[in-house]
């Protein structure tokens, strides 16, 4: 789904395709994850009413700490993540993840990228990536993405 309907509104500026090459890292982000992001992520956004990612006595009594982010949430983040770095001029072409340490509220969740590919395909400029977010327990998840800008 295009989102040509939202770049009026957007108030930053696209990646230039001459600014990038292959194996360029995009800037770290790091946020704390809190409890209203593992709930509002699973319950609101997303959905899930898994009692693990918004019940503490439930996430406890299965093993866990706490409440953690669930698979969808991790995947927002990580798709903002990337969208916020290359602009509103280009779009998400695709995504895929793998979930590994949970993420769990009071941990800070650092996320990195690395350009794998540079290409044109079918009037299209696109960028491969593969991404990794990591928290104090290690690896919360890895990943790729391909993003796409008419040529």
């Amino acid at each position: 789904m295009t989102t040509d309907w939202m770049k009026p509104h957007l108030k930053y500026d696209s990646l230039d395709w001459d600014d990038v090459s292959e194996g360029d890292e995009l800037p770290m982000v790091a946020r704390v994850v809190d409890t209203s992001l593992v709930v509002l992520g699973a319950v609101a956004a997303s959905r899930d009413f898994y009692p693990v990612h918004h019940d503490r006595d439930v996430a406890v009594a299965a093993g866990a700490p706490d409440v953690f982010l669930n698979i969808l949430t991790t995947n927002g983040l990580m798709a903002s993540y990337i969208t916020n770095w290359c602009g509103p001029d280009w779009d998400l072409s695709s995504i895929s993840l793998r979930l590994l340490v949970p993420a769990f509220p009071g941990q800070k969740l650092t996320t990195t990228a690395t350009v794998t590919r540079r290409y044109e395909q079918d009037g299209h400029r696109l960028l491969d990536l593969v991404f990794c977010a990591e928290t104090d327990f290690g690896p919360h998840c890895k990943g790729t993405a391909t993003i796409k800008r008419a040529a």
